[in-house]
This record gives C-alpha cells, sequence and structure tokens, in this order.
C-alpha cells in the first residue's frame, strides 16, 4: 500500500550510538558525531497545539461495554499498558541512568534517542523548537518543571500514534524513531489519523476537546507504524570510530522473515486483537463499527505492570489498581495461550539412562522472547521415581529471579550456552540474547553492546533468515543444532538413572521472565537514585518475576 502526504515532516531516524571502549580503559570520545546524525529541525508548534494529552481523548473514549458488559473502552484498557506508562517505567529510567553514567559525553545524545520512543509527544516538541529530546528533565512524573513535562509523563499516548503520518514507514530512515509527525499544519487541520472514515458529527466534537481532526488512515492497521519504535540499531563507537550496527531490538525484522508475513498477520492482529462484535470507539454519538481494535498492546511485561501497581506513589501512576490487575492477568493468559506449546516425546529408559525430548513451538509471530534482550525463557525439566524421589532437575527457578544452575546468574561474565542434549543438572536450555562489547566481554549495557555472542530464541513458523540476514541471524551453538528450525526447538534429555527405580515421570515447563535476574542486578553496581530505587523494587518481586507458560508430563518405562 502505498501513502503521500506533502506535509513537512520531522524525521529522525539515526541509530543510537554508543561508545565501547576497552573493559579498563576510559575513552574520550567527541560525541559532536553522535549529535550530527540527526535530520534538520523543523519548527513546530508549541506543545499544546501539537499535542493534546490523553485526559481530553479519554473524557470520550470511555464507558463503551459489549453486550455482556465487558468494557472494551480505547481508554480504560490504554490506560494500563506499557504503552501509557512507557515514561513511568523504573527500568527504562534506571537503565538510562546506567548508560549516561557510563558514558556522560553523551549524555544528551542519549537521552534524545531514548527519550524518542518512550517520551515521543515531548522529543518532537523539544527538537521541532530546536532543542533536543530529554528524559530527566521531565521526570519524576508529576513534579518536573520542564515546559514539556505533562507530554512526557503521557507516554506513548493517543495523539502520539495517532499523528504519525503513512509516509517512509516501514523503510530504513523509519526505524529507531524515525517515525515522522507533519508539523506545518495549521491547528484547526491536524490529521488525527484512524482506520474509520468519520462521522461528520464526531469530527466537529473531537476537534472542539482536542484540536484534531479524525481522518481515516489504513496505515495505523500496518505493522510497519509499529516498526518505526520496535526497530532499534545501536553503534558501537570505539575509542577509533563508530563500530558496526548493532540490532538491538527487530521483531518486526522477525515478523518481516516469518511466514506470519506472507500470511498477512500484523502486529495488530495480536497485540491489539478485535473486539469481537460492532462497538463504538467513543460513548459520545458514537455509532457502532465492525471490527474495533482493542487498546491493550498484549505483550510480555506482566512483571512491570504490577511493578508500577505496587509502587504506584513513587512513580507517578494514574491507572487504578484494578485496571492494571486485569492488565497483567491478561498478559499473562496471552502468554500462556499465544506464545509457546511443549511436549515431552519419546521418553523411554535404555538402559541406566532416561531418554526424553522435549519439543517447544513458537506460536508468535516473531521470535520468542523477542524485542529488549533483558527477557529470557527456558526449560524446567525435572524427572522423579516410582518413589516420587526427585533424581534430576535442571532449570529450577530461584526466589531471588535467578535460574539455578544458569552460568551467568551465578558470573556477570560467563553465560550459559546452547545445548541440543542435557545430561546435567548444571545445563539449563536458556532461549536468550546475550552481548559482549567488542572486546568479548559479555555486558547487559547497550551502550557497550557490539554483537550478540548467543541468540538461540525460538524461531517464529517460516522464518527465513535470508529475509533478514545478519540482523536476525541465529548466534552460538544453536546454529549447528539440527533441532533448532523455524518454529520451535527439541532438546534431548539423557539422564543417568538406577532402571529398578522406575517408572520414572518427567515433567518439563517452560518459564518467562521480562527482565532477568542478571540485567536487574548488574544495575546494583551504580550508585544513582535511578539504579537503586529499580534494584530495590526487583529485589522486593523478584519472586513473581517469571511465570511457567507451558507444560508437559509423561512417564518413562
Amino acid at each position: 500500500m502505498s501513502h503521500r502526504t506533502a506535509a513537512v515532516a520531522l524525521i529522525i531516524g539515526a541509530g543510537l550510538v554508543a561508545w565501547s571502549p576497552a573493559p579498563s580503559v576510559r575513552a574520550e570520545v567527541d560525541p559532536s558525531p553522535l549529535l550530527s546524525m540527526a535530520a534538520p529541525i523543523q519548527t513546530a508548534p508549541a506543545g499544546a497545539a501539537l499535542f493534546p494529552t490523553s485526559d481530553r481523548c479519554l473524557a470520550c473514549h470511555k464507558g463503551v461495554t459489549t453486550s455482556t458488559g465487558e468494557d472494551v473502552s480505547i481508554g480504560f484498557e490504554w490506560r494500563a499498558s506499557m504503552m501509557a506508562n512507557s515514561a513511568r517505567d523504573p527500568y527504562w529510567q534506571a537503565a538510562v541512568r546506567r548508560e549516561i553514567t557510563d558514558y556522560p559525553e553523551a549524555a544528551g545524545a542519549i537521552e534524545d534517542k531514548c527519550s524518542r520512543c518512550h517520551m515521543p509527544m515531548a522529543s518532537v516538541v523539544a527538537r521541532g523548537a530546536g532543542g533536543t529530546g530529554s528524559v530527566f528533565a521531565n521526570l519524576p512524573v508529576g513534579a518536573a518543571a520542564s515546559p514539556n513535562a505533562a507530554l512526557a509523563a503521557d507516554g506513548v499516548a493517543c495523539a502520539a500514534c495517532h499523528q504519525i503520518g503513512p509516509d517512509g514507514l516501514g523503510t530504513e530512515a523509519s526505524y529507531t524513531g524515525g517515525f515522522q509527525v507533519a508539523l506545518d499544519i495549521p491547528a484547526e487541520g491536524r490529521p488525527a489519523y484512524g482506520p474509520f472514515q468519520p462521522d461528520s458529527g464526531g469530527v466537529g466534537i473531537m476537534h472542539s476537546a482536542t484540536g484534531l481532526r479524525p481522518t481515516e488512515g489504513l496505515h495505523v492497521q500496518s505493522s510497519e507504524l509499529c516498526a518505526s519504535c520496535h526497530t532499534l540499531f545501536t553503534h558501537a563507537v570505539r575509542p577509533g570510530g563508530e563500530g558496526p550496527e548493532f540490532p538491538e531490538q527487530v521483531p518486526y525484522l522477525e515478523w518481516q522473515s516469518s511466514a506470519y508475513a506472507t500470511e498477512g498477520t500484523s502486529c495488530q492482529d495480536c497485540h491489539m486483537p478485535l473486539v469481537g462484535e460492532d462497538v463504538p470507539v467513543t460513548s459520545v454519538l458514537g455509532r457502532a463499527r465492525p471490527e474495533v481494535s482493542r487498546h491493550q498492546f498484549q505483550g510480555g511485561n506482566f512483571f512491570m505492570m504490577r511493578m508500577l501497581d505496587r509502587y504506584r506513589g513513587e512513580l507517578g501512576v494514574t491507572a487504578l489498581p484494578q485496571e492494571f490487575a486485569l492488565a497483567a492477568a491478561r498478559t499473562e493468559t496471552h502468554l500462556r495461550e499465544a506464545t509457546v506449546s511443549l511436549t515431552v516425546s519419546s521418553a523411554r529408559v535404555e538402559g541406566s539412562r532416561l531418554l526424553a525430548d522435549v519439543d517447544v513451538r513458537n506460536l508468535a509471530g516473531h521470535k520468542f522472547p523477542t524485542a529488549y534482550p533483558s527477557r529470557r525463557a527456558w526449560l524446567h525439566v525435572t524427572v522423579t521415581d516410582a518413589r516420587g524421589r526427585t533424581v534430576f532437575e535442571s532449570g529450577a527457578f530461584a526466589p531471588d529471579g535467578r535460574i539455578v544452575g544458569n552460568d551467568n546468574d551465578q558470573d556477570p561474565l560467563r553465560f550459559e550456552p546452547h545445548y541440543s542434549e542435557v545430561s546435567r543438572a548444571d545445563q539449563v536450555q536458556v532461549y536468550e540474547a546475550v552481548m559482549v562489547s567488542a572486546a568479548g566481554a559479555v555486558t547487559t549495557g547497550l551502550m557497550t553492546a557490539d554483537r550478540w555472542v548467543k541468540e538461540n530464541r525460538l524461531l517464529p513458523r517460516g522464518f527465513d533468515a535470508r529475509e533478514g540476514g545478519a540482523r536476525v541471524a541465529v548466534r552460538g551453538e544453536a546454529t549447528s543444532d539440527a533441532d533448532f528450525v523455524p518454529g520451535g526447538d527439541r532438546t534431548r534429555y539423557a539422564i543417568a538413572v538406577d532402571p529398578a527405580a522406575g517408572p520414572f515421570t518427567v515433567e518439563a515447563e517452560l518459564w518467562f521472565q521480562p527482565v532477568a535476574y542478571r540485567w536487574a542486578e548488574n544495575l546494583a553496581d551504580y550508585d544513582t537514585f535511578e539504579t537503586n530505587r529499580f534494584v530495590r523494587y526487583y529485589r522486593s518481586m523478584a519472586s513473581g518475576s517469571a511465570i511457567p507458560l507451558a507444560s508437559s508430563t509423561v512417564t518413562a518405562r
């Protein structure tokens, strides 16, 4: 589909740049090349004229229910999503603080890039006024003095996504926050794009309430819209110059390389499911519409939703406790029903060994886990004998957030390899992406990351590595595992047992954790407000930081 617009647009598509000196050497690098990568600045209207805050949208986009009484209001569901709380996210705030602590020379550029997608409205206004986006000038939420603080606090809000124009979406320039927002359209004519042809009455009401005019724009239902922020590249800048492109998160490119793209299943089909019956999008003079998308933005971060709710006072949260509880529960249900399946097959005893194959299928339209590399999934497998005694266990989850036996949780300089066969309790099949610096040191710092040393996240069905190339490639031992294929993986468990103690029960589970133990604990090395706060939060809630998604139990004789 081709879309054109004559509006002058602000385009910021440069990749985030990082320094990656040797571990013990502090390199002095001129940050000016990073700043010069941005597109030319356009003059933007004042913030309020360009972006109405979500409260003005929620005034009408509420009170919509289905025939069974379920509230499916756009505002109700969005308010407890990670999109709405992208600026409040304490993990993101801690991660940004870590990066600028490591690389103070680039603090302004780092904040500019990081605010682009987490505080998009404030970023567009700041850049349009000739400045750069900022993070900490707009914090804490509710108490910051910045003139753009209210826009920043609104996160990925209604007026942000619905003002993104169609031009350039899905192109290289659109990645890393390179979306376009027209800046020269007068206030009385600024469009708010949506999937429906607007009612004449609704146009006047919306313009009166927000200053925007509802405008049909089918691009809001495209995966390419999501790709502008969910395709992020970084570049390690070394003392001698800029390092190679690093695909920090590329779920859109993973989807492009899968069967889901060729079959026409979009990001919105899974993450913004349809209501299932005709409903209005607004309670004020709205008529029932078919195929209305719910604004749940179903993802994987149930843990952060619960953290935001628990520490709502400190984080300036506005969503109600019951809204967060529903959103977190819905997220867990989505993860269990729509992401993976697991089967234990061919379980048998041969001599003094128990052999069992654990098959994991990826049901998602991208790698699983995907996006931010703190996420991981792993197999927890136990074998018990006829008397119920545990004779083998691999991958147990500890209350402090660790995986028992996982090398990286024990030592930040090591990582657990991919396995085609597991035979010892200290071997754990972990599906994850592990970054290293230019010097080859394992790291959780995005500004230090130079390449993947392990990338064995489960591939989506129909995955064609040639489509996405090196950006979506498998790395490490999984490349030589014949059972690691598009759509899933098979792991053989070969366990020493006493055959007289059988029959044996084999139970396998696949667990998922949005913020892995090492990604949180590495922040404890930084004595700053944001890092100290997040480590405190994480440690208080670590026992609930992971959940099992699928399981299978068989008897081996």
